[in-house]
């Protein structure tokens, strides 16, 4: 599907800004000995990864979002569901803020451009498609990844990887993360356990330690109904395709 121009900032609707922010949580919430995600201490890597907002960086929150390698240097990845959804659309006047912390963004803030999402997602909202691609504009003349680096997209590789997986919920001001591994949770889709990836971490990127990120918070349950277990879409073809529509 071609990428979705994104109308210029507005105010969105209280009502459908709640409905999807709402939709826009996700999932952790251990059982037996699983881990609770901690602060998560900055570092070059985690600066990759910031949050979506509306309008500002101390605007509402949306989700999660992380900078992948893409030819314009301007893409990110996140789930589906936090950009657009049959309920409410596409929602409007989203900016990203990597690193952000306590108030800080320490590399500025970034318009949205453009969003790619598979046709299924577009049409029916299947869980299977909860992945989207984002553009984003450049900041004086620089895009996202010549600033902070970009993450590659690692599809096809199983479950059993070990992961680290940073996001925002939306009442810290700080990020949190949690060391995992990724579990099969059907053919189509992946999980792991560990607590406190409350609302605003859905789009959470799954990063294996040579860098790719092989999951997003989303998928089955919009990435899960507690905060001790998180779902992703499977990294497979679908999404090699659709990060092929989104860079081409």
């Amino acid at each position: 599907m071609a990428p979705r121009p994104v109308p210029p900032a507005r105010a969105a609707g209280a009502a459908a800004l709640t409905a999807l922010l709402l939709a826009t949580g996700t999932a952790c919430g251990g059982q037996g000995t699983a881990p609770t995600a901690e602060v998560a201490q900055p570092s070059p890597a985690r600066d990759r990864i910031g949050t979506l907002s509306i309008h500002t960086a101390q605007g509402p929150r949306a989700c999660t979002a992380s900078v992948v390698h893409s030819p314009g240097r301007n893409l990110l990845v996140t789930a589906a569901h936090c950009v657009q959804n049959q309920r409410v659309g596409l929602l409007d006047g989203l900016v990203f803020t990597p690193g952000y912390r306590n108030g800080y963004s320490p590399y500025g803030t970034w318009q949205v451009q453009s969003i790619t999402v598979d046709p299924r997602w577009a049409e029916d909202d299947d869980p299977d498609y909860d992945v989207a691609f984002v553009t984003v504009r450049p900041v004086d003349g620089r895009q996202v990844e010549e600033t902070v680096g970009g993450n590659p997209i690692g599809t096809g590789q199983g479950v059993g990887l070990a992961v680290s997986v940073t996001g925002y919920p939306n009442e810290s001001d700080e990020p949190i993360t949690c060391s995992v591994r990724t579990r099969s949770q059907s053919s189509t889709q992946e999980r792991f356990d560990c607590g406190g990836y409350t609302d605003g971490t859905s789009g959470s990127p799954w990063v294996t330690g040579d860098g790719a990120v092989v999951g997003v918070i989303g998928g089955y349950q919009e990435g899960g109904n507690t905060p001790g277990t998180s779902y992703s879409v499977s990294f497979g073809q679908r999404v090699a395709d659709l990060y092929r529509t989104a860079t081409t």
